[in-house]
């Protein structure tokens, strides 16, 4: 046991340089390791989204580590690994790379053959990215710990669940908060958009057995139609979501519906602009509408309580949108509270 960790006041403010949630503890010691992702490559919008773990670590001090719900998870060890300066630079050189190729498609270009050199290189960062994601979060569960990532874009976890199909041998579901369905087949020439991350998830080799999708309320029709197509893959889109609130139904009893349709093991894929855009107005394509924290925590209890295994998770999309980060403490504030509960119910769920 470190020094740090024997020094260690739960009850007060420790600086986030100490670890994640101020916690002070190696690797070693944690139960719980979290990867962050500093990717955005293919990010069409708004930008910033490659700065999200760090925005998410920063705000994470302020965290009251004691949870009513789950306790004091955080003793078993919450650790995030040390940011991977190489792919921070990968990123900004195809992110550059990408901006060219999303201007001259924006622009309705006719030099294919550009076109097509420029999206043959981001596709190959991508799936760079892809494998270095998957062999550090094989690292992870081949140790024997609880796994979670931080990106990063939603293009970011496919290398995440390919690791988890490969322990649970694909016998998992995929709970999927977002306001966009992600089903594209590649989106502006990019296979591994983060527009695309569920239709990549669920036509790989190694998909799980089902992918339940909550708040979606951005789609095209070619989503729609793939989403229907299959049997497991169930939506429940935002607005019917809306509606039966409105007509009187309980959250409790939407969620009892929605998590029917998960099995026994859960992976949860988060990206923040799920959420009201009034709880992450930097995000990168944000849409009105969308849950409330509140309803997002609600749904994670129910999952525990149904019995069902929460067995690693992602979060992607806290942004900076550009901005300094002191200008977005908001949404560092309210990642670092989404990761911090999901970080409990991992525990609780593998207690």
């Amino acid at each position: 046991m470190s020094d740090k960790t024997v020094k260690f006041d739960p009850t007060t403010t420790i600086s986030a340089e100490f670890g994640i949630f101020g916690i002070p503890m190696t690797e070693e010691e944690s139960k719980v390791v979290l990867v962050p992702v500093p990717w955005e490559v293919t990010t069409s919008y708004g930008e910033g989204a490659s700065r999200g773990p760090q925005i998410i670590r920063q705000a994470s001090e302020q965290i009251d580590l004691f949870d009513i719900e789950v306790g004091k998870a955080y003793e078993v060890g919450y650790h995030m690994r040390d940011f991977p300066e190489d792919l921070c630079a990968m990123n900004d050189k195809f992110k550059a790379v990408a901006q060219e190729l999303i201007e001259m498609r924006t622009n309705l270009s006719d030099d294919e053959k550009k076109m097509n050199s420029l999206a043959a290189q981001v596709n190959e960062a991508c799936e760079e990215m892809s494998q270095w994601v998957y062999d550090q979060c094989s690292d992870v569960l081949k140790k024997g710990k609880l796994l979670g990532l931080v990106g990063g874009d939603h293009s970011t976890p496919l290398g995440a669940i390919r690791a988890v199909s490969d322990k649970f041998k694909g016998d998992f579901g995929v709970l999927h908060i977002d306001a966009h369905a992600d089903l594209r087949k590649g989106y502006q020439g990019f296979k591994q958009s983060h527009a695309s991350i569920m239709y990549n998830v669920m036509t790989d080799a190694k998909k799980p057995k089902k992918l339940v999708q909550v708040g979606i309320r951005d789609f095209c029709e070619e989503e729609y139609d793939f989403s229907n197509s299959r049997e497991d893959i169930k939506t429940f889109y935002d607005l019917e979501l809306k509606r039966r609130l409105l007509k009187g139904e309980t959250w409790e009893q939407v969620c009892k519906d929605i998590i029917k349709e998960l099995p026994q093991n859960v992976y949860i894929s988060f990206d923040i602009d799920g959420l009201d855009p009034a709880f992450c107005p930097h995000t990168g394509t944000p849409v009105p509408g969308g849950l409330s924290v509140d309803q997002v925590f609600f749904l994670f209890r129910e999952v525990h309580a149904s019995g069902r295994k929460i067995i690693a998770f992602d979060l992607n999309e806290v942004s900076t949108g550009g901005l300094e980060e002191h200008e977005v403490e908001w949404d560092g504030n309210v990642g670092a509270r989404i990761l911090y509960k999901m970080c409990g119910w991992l525990v609780k769920s593998n207690a």
